[in-house]
């Protein structure tokens, strides 16, 4: 009863602070590591959201990154805590002008220069006055109400990809009120509530959409991927056949239309309009890459794909070994499971504790992660217990402060599974027997608050009891060579091992 109440205890404690992560952030930048400061800044204003010391690094890390909405919201969210910060006011200068707002870039130029007349960016602030008088020649400005809704909605944005669901709820409400004709948010509002489970107010905004703003093509196509999620085939079929027939002129709904029947299966008429619009130059981000490779592939214009494909990587280098090429011509023993999304679904639905731990840990390294925990049915804390959400926290790279016993036994517990891994090189399914084995002992010798002291050693007897079960000719020696540990340590952590093994497995 004392270990369950220490791991209560012990559930948030292992969060650090903002603080802490920008302080790795500039530590990182000091070193020109860019991804890990991307990485930390991200992490410390989800944690300190009002720290303008975050917010303007993360900001000018955007605006390097040429993520233009999201420094902007990050800037002007900086500004709003301290409007007198010289540097602040430049830096959305800067941005307003990236984004063409034209008024706002000027506003802040002048406001900029009349509070420091000679201060370090006072040039770059006439430069930008400059281009602001040379803009203003040759193109229209957007106007307030047409930013206020830009930056709202690229908020929203990026709370949903953090899984801030509630949060990017409240934005786009707000929006709404203000914007009742803002058509982009009831849809995004839409997709947030039905990650939240709620599919009747989901269905009903997007029903709301195309009652007022009748064809709303971004609403039938969050009504498809709806209908495809939740298996609902004879609605998809009736919503893929009107979204066959649509014939859109402007490049955003273009690739809302071909991302869309390339998420459902429907391949070549997704094809057809991703590879339009690369053919008149459209330079779309990751997302657009991603589709049309995949549409290509499934179409058999594998030149197309490739291509496609290596200008992702080149945007989002995480996507390596995702080519649908590469997973389409893998045998059963050769798949990555971190890449299986369906074997991870079925194992975080699995009516077995074990089962549950070992899709979490396959989460953790998969790609699919943020889908998979932003989806409303397939993650569900409510019913997990103490282990399996301490299990989940760790999957979603939560860092566990190690102060007491309990935690340190339950990371050790974790490390096993990592040594399995990092030894077999791959999570594939030849790995899965080893994982799955360990995730059934290791469950039962945390009910006993077992203290997992040698984690290698541990991996290693693992191995070996599973090898030996299937009869593979291996000795002790072979394995503990494998993981750099004595045959008598791996001997003494097999027979401690012994009392946990499960008389049937589940």
């Amino acid at each position: 009863m004392e270990n369950k109440e220490q791991r209560k205890e012990n559930i948030v404690s292992f969060v650090p602070t903002g603080d802490y992560y920008y302080n790795k952030a500039v530590k990182a930048l000091e070193k020109e590591q860019i991804d890990k400061a991307y990485k930390y800044l991200k992490r410390a204003v989800e944690l300190s959201p009002d720290d303008v010391r975050v917010l303007t690094q993360y900001g000018l890390l955007e605006i390097e990154a040429q993520n233009y909405e999201h420094a902007y919201e990050l800037i002007h969210t900086a500004y709003s805590l301290e409007p007198s910060n010289a540097e602040i006011i430049f830096l959305l200068a800067d941005v307003s002008g990236c984004l063409g707002l034209i008024h706002d870039a000027q506003k802040y130029a002048e406001q900029y220069l009349a509070q420091e007349p000679e201060g370090i960016y006072a040039l770059d602030a006439y430069e930008i006055l400059d281009f602001v008088e040379f803009e203003q020649d040759l193109s229209e400005d957007v106007d307030e109400q047409d930013a206020e809704k830009l930056i709202a909605q690229e908020k929203a944005r990026r709370l949903m990809e953090q899984g801030a669901f509630p949060k990017a709820i409240e934005v786009l409400e707000q929006l709404i009120e203000k914007f009742p004709d803002a058509w982009p948010a009831y849809n995004n509002l839409s997709l947030a509530y039905f990650y939240i489970g709620e599919k009747e107010h989901a269905y009903a905004l997007l029903k709301q959409v195309l009652r007022e703003n009748h064809g709303n093509l971004h609403a039938l196509c969050n009504l498809a991927v709806f209908a495809y999620y939740e298996r609902e085939e004879e609605e998809l079929e009736g919503l893929t056949a009107l979204l066959k027939k649509i014939q859109p002129y402007d490049w955003e709904n273009r690739y809302k239309l071909g991302a869309t029947l390339a998420l459902i299966g429907e391949y070549k008429v997704a094809y057809k309009w991703l590879r339009s619009m690369h053919k008149r130059g459209y330079d779309g981000d990751p997302g657009f890459y991603y589709w049309l490779a995949q549409s290509a592939y499934f179409s058999e214009q594998e030149e197309v794909a490739q291509a496609a494909w290596k200008t992702l990587l080149a945007l989002d280098p995480s996507k390596e070994g995702l080519e649908p090429w590469h997973m389409n011509s893998l045998t059963l023993g050769e798949q990555a499971l971190e890449k299986n999304r369906e074997l991870i679904i079925e194992k975080i639905n699995s009516n077995y504790t074990s089962d549950r731990l070992f899709g979490f840990f396959i989460l953790k390294h998969s790609p699919h992660k943020q889908e998979i925990i932003a989806h409303p049915k397939w993650i569900n804390i409510e019913q997990y217990n103490e282990t399996e959400k301490l299990c989940l926290a760790y999957a979603l790279g939560h860092e566990f402060s190690m102060q007491t016993e309990a935690e340190k036994g339950f990371v050790r517990f974790l490390e096993v599974a990592e040594r399995l891994f990092e030894t077999r090189n791959q999570l594939n399914y030849a790995t899965a027997s080893a994982l799955q084995l360990w995730f059934s002992i290791g469950e039962l010798a945390l009910r006993s608050s077992y203290a997992f002291k040698n984690p290698v050693a541990i991996a290693a007897a693992i191995d070996y009891m599973l090898q030996s079960a299937l009869g593979d000719n291996v000795t002790k020696k072979q394995c503990a060579e494998n993981y750099h540990v004595s045959v008598a340590t791996l001997t003494k952590y097999m027979n401690e091992l012994l009392a946990f093994v499960p008389t049937e497995f589940e």
